[in-house]
């Protein structure tokens, strides 16, 4: 009797063909397009992972230049001011402020010049 590999072979393509749910064309059923699709989007899962940090941090820093560009003031002097006066408050929190509560945001930039 001859033996075969057809249960495992079938988990294993299950398998694969759970990570590719939802991708287009036979990438999502095809095993040999789905097990190329599923490297890739490995990688570039990978990839953005450490490319996420950096595009946050550049947003917030757009969003507290802007607001401080409204008021005539620059961010590479505010940030200068801001360690000079030891004031700790990350960037996160700045841009949210800046975004929601404009008053606070403005507190913060008078203390930092005054």
């Amino acid at each position: 009797m001859r033996v075969t590999n057809a249960v495992a072979r079938k988990a294993r393509h299950n398998k694969l063909f759970k990570l590719v749910k939802g991708f287009k064309w036979g990438r999502k059923n095809v095993y040999r397009l789905a097990l190329n699709a599923a490297a890739k989007s490995g990688q570039n899962s990978y990839r953005d992972r450490k490319r996420k940090k950096r595009t946050f941090r550049q947003l917030w820093i757009i969003r507290i230049s802007a607001a401080l560009r409204a008021q005539g003031k620059r961010y590479s002097e505010f940030a200068f001011k801001m360690a000079q006066k030891q004031i700790i408050v990350n960037r996160k929190m700045l841009s949210e402020l800046a975004v929601k509560d404009s008053t606070t945001f403005n507190a913060i930039v008078e203390k930092a010049y005054a």
